[in-house]
């Protein structure tokens, strides 16, 4: 017999984990390695993918994004990100709350846990490796930044990848979506989840309520209430 299951997809940054601001050194690295010139400005980045990130990037410093420079782009971030792996772990930290709220759901045989982050595929492994929380999820069927530009689509991508693993459609009824931006908000309910936000990034209460968060949590640190406001099903 199949276990009906609930899909739940984690934001990275803000929401689990501060890497201190690791990203952004990785992005003007390869800026630099790309476009041979030092980063000037890069685009606003919370909530959004890196494929979004880096188009938008570039448009600011007058390149336009072809498929071919948006793949040579990925890889170069890619590999300026490994040299601040080690830095992620000296300097950042796991939010309060995040590594007990994530064991306590990886314990349940009712729960697929993945990610869905504006981070690329191997930036974001690389983030969940330094702080051993890659284990408490299945990122066969996570979505990440470079998969789509729009990060709806990344709900829908998770939702088609978990179906194909576990058998099981995944829709708005039995996908969860947790973040810390109005973009996760938004994504989730374009894409078709239900969203849980928390205020540990950097937008207020208000201003997810307003965006249309089901339920805001101030942060991930009562476990009981989080696994709470995650499996149980609202009237939106």
């Amino acid at each position: 017999m199949t276990i009906p299951r609930t899909l739940v997809l984690w934001d990275i940054d803000h929401t689990l984990m501060n890497t201190a601001g690791a990203g952004r050194r990785a992005y003007a690295d390869a800026f630099q390695l790309v476009a041979s010139r030092p980063l000037e400005q890069v685009a606003e980045m919370a909530g959004r993918t890196d494929w979004a990130i880096t188009v938008d990037t570039l448009r600011m410093h007058g390149i336009e994004a072809s498929a071919d420079l948006l793949q040579v782009f990925g890889d170069a971030l890619a590999r300026a990100f490994v040299t601040y792996e080690s830095a992620v772990r000296e300097n950042g930290h796991v939010l309060r709350g995040a590594r007990e709220a994530l064991e306590a759901l990886a314990g349940r045989d009712d729960v697929v846990q993945s990610v869905l982050t504006g981070n690329m595929e191997p930036i974001a492994i690389g983030k969940l490796a330094a702080f051993d929380l890659g284990r408490f999820m299945d990122l066969r069927v996570g979505a990440f930044g470079m998969d789509h530009e729009d990060r709806a689509e990344l709900v829908r991508l998770a939702q088609r990848r978990a179906t194909d693993v576990y058998g099981q459609p995944f829709g708005r009824d039995n996908t969860v979506l947790v973040g810390d931006t109005r973009h996760d908000v938004q994504a989730g309910h374009l894409g078709g989840a239900r969203v849980v936000a928390v205020a540990t990034g950097a937008s207020d209460r208000n201003t997810l309520l307003a965006a249309g968060a089901e339920l805001v949590l101030n942060d991930l640190s009562d476990t009981p209430t989080v696994v709470q406001a995650i499996l149980t099903p609202t009237n939106r």
